[in-house]
């Protein structure tokens, strides 16, 4: 069993502040199990909108909903758009008789009527599938991903067949039932050739071109990846400086065993001799480390044929650097130099999967991600 604290303290927090609290994140990442820890799923103030006795229940919504009283669970909240102007009418009422807590599988870009019928009502959380601090045992969770069931198998196999099953529901059934109406096999295809991009800068006239669609049509498709909660953009900053930047996001798999599993690879022996392993680390480590610090605002930055640097946080005022090396014993470089000059960085932490920590310079020091994740 993994205990999840920090997110129930986030989600107890967000109940005794808002009147509704959503609960979003990818199927399968946790969402659920956290809400039956606060309302049991035999109750009658739980209702799963994929279940059928839930979906017989809500055939008049206000009717089934208006009654309730102290804390209603509504689960997979995207199939019942028509709910949202309900739950704003009932949050509304004197005295708050009842709060809601609502879960969603998809963001709420996707989750029709939330902008809109919600605002200033909602609080939103999101719930990724298990992060590092939560699970302790890296390698296996660099593999396998943070989904439960992925992570918790009984064998890598069993993992991988986990994944590969979740791939297929996601394009063929989730997918569908967000309106979105591309063919899965399309969004496969799109999928595993930005597998290959992973910790790279976005080109969607190169990827287009490779699969013979249009830059608009890879567009999209990236969308509905970030917008599902398994791509995430990470923007590039544009500093005052007189130099020729990078100014498109870089992209990267937001579970590192769905990035594995596209890239058909089972285990960790094969990731080894794999040649997307680095790529695999830096993507790996950068999610985890975001998931840490939960930054105001997170960046790349490069120029062109010139410094670069992975990630850049912004944090209670402060600039904070990473730069992810797959390597033994990273040294100082000229690019690390110039981006703390550059971009005027607080500190610079070069993240590495060894166990020594040291320093490389007055600002710059050498972390292993586990002690950089737990400290």
């Amino acid at each position: 069993m993994i205990f999840r604290d920090s997110l129930k303290k986030s989600i107890e927090t967000a109940l005794d502040r808002s009147r509704v609290v959503a609960l979003l994140g990818p199927r399968q990442s946790g969402k659920t199990t956290l809400a039956r820890e606060f309302v049991p799923a035999d109750s009658p103030n739980y209702f799963d909108c994929e279940h059928p006795l839930s979906a017989a229940r809500l055939d008049q919504p206000w009717l089934a909903l208006e009654r309730l009283r102290g804390l209603v669970v509504v689960d997979e909240i995207q199939q019942r758009p028509d709910l949202f102007p309900i739950l704003r009418v009932l949050s509304d009422r004197e005295g708050t008789p009842a709060q809601f807590l609502i879960l969603g599988s998809a963001s709420p870009d996707l989750i029709k009527g939330t902008a809109q019928s919600l605002a200033g009502r909602v609080e939103t959380i999101e719930v990724t599938p298990f992060s590092f601090a939560e699970v302790g045992a890296m390698q296996r969770h660099w593999v396998r991903g943070g989904y439960p069931l992925s992570y918790l198998a009984g064998s890598e196999e069993n993992s991988a067949a986990w994944r590969e099953s979740f791939v297929q529901r996601f394009l063929e059934r989730d997918i569908p039932q967000l309106g979105i109406t591309i063919s899965s096999t399309h969004l496969r295809r799109f999928w595993s050739m930005l597998a290959h991009y992973h910790g790279q800068t976005w080109n969607a006239a190169e990827i287009g071109g490779a699969l013979g669609v249009s830059g608009h049509t890879m567009r999209h498709y990236l969308d509905i990846l970030c917008e599902t909660f398994m791509v995430r953009q990470l923007p590039a900053l544009h500093e005052n400086v007189a130099k020729r930047q990078v100014k498109a996001p870089k992209i990267f798999f937001r579970d590192s065993g769905i990035f594995h599993t596209l890239l058909g690879i089972p285990d960790f022996e094969a990731l080894s001799k794999h040649p997307k392993m680095g790529a695999s680390w830096e993507g790996y480590a950068v999610e985890e480390v975001l998931r840490k610090l939960a930054p105001r605002e997170c960046y790349s930055w490069a120029v062109h044929n010139g410094p670069s640097i992975d990630l850049l946080c912004f944090k209670e005022g402060r600039r904070l650097g990473f730069e992810v090396k797959y390597q033994d014993a990273p040294r100082l470089t000229r690019s690390m130099s110039a981006a703390l000059e550059i971009l005027k960085l607080d500190a610079l932490t070069v993240v590495y999967p060894g166990s020594a920590r040291y320093s490389l310079h007055k600002n710059i020091e050498v972390v292993p991600l586990e002690q950089c994740l737990l400290e």
